[in-house]
C-alpha cells in the first residue's frame, strides 16, 4: 500500500514537472504564472479505515480549508489503526517521501524524535500570533506534546477515559440512575447489584467491563492514577511499573473478576466493549470519551457519563492523537502544514470536531463558542471529560515506546488471565522496560 501510494504521488509529481517543463519551453511568462499559481499539496495521514462518519468529517474539513486557502491542497490518506499509521508513516519516511503532516498517537512523540522524523512545532510557529495559538491548548494535553523544552505535537483528537452507565439498569437494580460510582468501593458495590447470574451460573449481564486488549496500559493508568501512582518520568527514560501503587491497582483490576465476580475473566476486547454496553450486556463500561457520539447515536436507553472512580485521588490519563509535521519536506510545505493545523484547531473547528466525534475540544476557547455552549446544554455529558482534565496525567510515553508498552501489556494480560500474580507480572514488565530504556538514560 505504501509503495502504490508513493508511486502514485511520484507519478503525479513527475507529470506536473513535465507539464511545467513544456510550459517553460513555450513561454517564460507562462512558466512564471504557473509557478506563482501552483498550490502547495499536503499529504495528510489520518488514522482510521476508509469509510464512515469520521472520514466524511475529515474530508469536509479539508475541503473547507481549501476554500479558505486556495493556495493549499490537502489530501487525506486514511491509514488504518494508530499502529498501522505509525508503521506506514515511518515506511514513507524511510522511502524519502514522508507525509507532510499526520495524526499519530501523542505517545509516539519520543519514537518520532528518536527517528529524526519530525520537526519541532515551535520551530515553525515563531510569530506572536503563532505563540499565542500554541499557548492556548489545555496544559494536560501538552504533557504528551513537549519534551526538552520543545513542542513536538499539536493536540487534535484527544481524550480521557470515562465511565458510562446504563440508567435503566441502575434503576432496575435499586440504584440512583442519576449517580455513577464515585469510588472504587462504590463501583464494586454497584457492580454486584448489576451483575445478573442465572441458576446455572451463566451471566447475562455484567456489572462492569474494563477492556484489556488494544490499550491495556492506558486503562491500567485509569487505575494507577487514582491510586496516586505515576508510571514514567517526563524524559521518557524510566518506568515505575512495579511500584506498590501499581501492584495494588492491578490487584484491584484482577479482583473485579476473580474475587468480586462482577467482570468477565480473561481479556476483554477494546473494540467490542461499547457494543456490549449498547446491547445491555454490561451495565457500566470504561472507555474513551471519543465513544460518546457513537453511544449517543446508538443507545436505546438513557445513559450517564462520569469521571473515573477515585481511590486516593481522582484522575485519568489523557489519550488520543496529535498532529506532527515531518522532516524532509520543503519550508513552503511546512508553512502550509502549520496553517492547516492552526485552522483545524481554531476554536470553531475544535468545537465542530468535538461535537462530531466525542473527543474533547482541545482548547478552552473552543468551549466558549456559541455552537459548543448550545451543544453542552443538550449533551452535558460532554463536560465530564473536559472537567476531568484538571485531574489528568500524561499517557504512558517513553523512548522505544511500542516495546516498552508491550512489556507492560504482556504483564497486565498475564495477571488478568491468571497466568501470573500481579506482583511478579509487573516485576517482569519493569525488568524488560529497564533493559529497553538502558541506552536512553542520561
Amino acid at each position: 500500500m505504501e509503495t502504490k501510494m508513493s508511486n502514485g504521488y511520484g507519478t503525479s509529481r513527475r507529470n506536473a514537472l513535465k507539464a511545467l517543463g513544456a510550459a517553460t519551453l513555450a513561454s517564460p511568462a507562462v512558466s512564471s504564472r504557473l509557478h506563482a499559481q501552483a498550490p502547495v499539496e499536503l499529504t495528510f495521514f489520518y488514522p482510521v479505515a476508509v469509510g464512515g462518519s469520521v472520514t466524511r468529517t475529515i474530508d469536509q474539513l479539508a475541503s473547507d480549508f481549501e476554500k479558505e486557502h486556495p493556495g493549499i491542497k490537502v489530501k487525506p490518506v486514511y491509514s488504518g489503526t494508530y499502529q498501522e499509521s505509525i508503521v506506514k508513516a515511518m515506511t514513507a519516511v524511510k522511502s524519502g517521501q514522508p507525509p507532510h503532516i499526520s495524526v499519530l498517537l501523542s505517545t509516539d512523540m519520543f519514537s518520532l524524535i528518536d527517528d529524526d522524523a519530525i520537526v519541532p512545532i515551535d520551530q515553525l510557529a515563531t510569530s506572536a500570533e503563532d505563540k499565542k495559538w500554541l499557548d492556548g491548548f489545555y496544559k494536560a494535553f501538552m504533557m504528551n506534546s513537549m519534551t526538552d523544552g520543545k513542542i513536538w505535537g499539536v493536540p487534535f483528537q484527544r481524550s480521557t477515559i470515562v465511565l458510562y452507565w446504563n440508567k435503566n439498569l441502575f434503576k432496575e437494580a435499586g440504584l440512583d440512575p442519576e449517580k455513577g460510582p464515585q469510588t472504587w468501593a462504590e463501583m464494586v458495590e454497584f457492580a454486584k447489584k448489576l451483575t445478573r447470574v442465572d441458576a446455572n451460573g451463566n451471566v447475562s449481564q455484567w456489572g462492569v467491563k474494563i477492556p484489556s486488549s488494544g490499550f491495556p496500559y492506558w486503562l491500567f493508568q485509569g487505575l494507577t492514577t487514582p491510586n496516586d501512582t505515576i508510571l514514567m518520568n517526563e524524559a521518557g527514560s524510566e518506568t515505575y511499573f512495579d511500584k506498590p501503587g501499581s501492584v495494588d491497582a492491578l490487584q484491584f483490576w484482577v479482583d473485579l473478576s476473580a474475587k468480586h465476580k462482577v467482570m468477565p475473566g480473561g481479556v476483554i476486547e477494546w473494540g467490542t466493549t461499547p457494543k456490549d454496553f449498547l446491547e445491555q450486556k454490561a451495565a457500566m463500561i470504561w472507555t474513551t470519551t471519543g465513544n460518546l457520539t457513537n453511544i449517543r447515536t446508538n443507545a436505546s436507553f438513557p445513559f450517564g457519563v462520569a469521571m473515573l472512580p477515585a481511590n486516593k485521588r481522582r484522575g485519568s490519563p489523557t489519550g488520543g492523537g496529535n498532529f506532527y509535521v515531518f522532516k524532509k519536506t520543503s519550508p513552503a510545505e511546512q508553512k502550509a502544514a502549520l496553517q492547516f493545523m492552526k485552522w483545524i484547531t481554531s476554536p470553531e473547528r475544535a468545537a465542530q470536531w468535538s461535537i462530531a466525534t466525542g473527543y474533547v475540544a482541545v482548547r478552552p476557547d473552543a468551549w466558549e463558542t456559541d455552537v459548543m455552549k448550545k451543544y453542552v446544554k443538550e449533551v452535558p455529558a460532554a463536560l465530564v471529560a473536559r472537567d476531568q482534565l484538571e485531574h489528568s496525567v500524561a499517557e504512558l510515553s517513553t523512548h522505544d515506546n511500542q516495546r516498552v508498552t508491550k512489556a507492560l501489556n504482556d504483564g497486565l494480560q498475564a495477571a488478568l488471565t491468571g497466568a501470573k500474580q500481579p506482583g511478579p507480572a509487573l516485576t517482569e514488565s519493569q525488568r524488560e522496560a529497564t533493559r529497553i530504556l538502558r541506552s536512553y538514560k542520561r
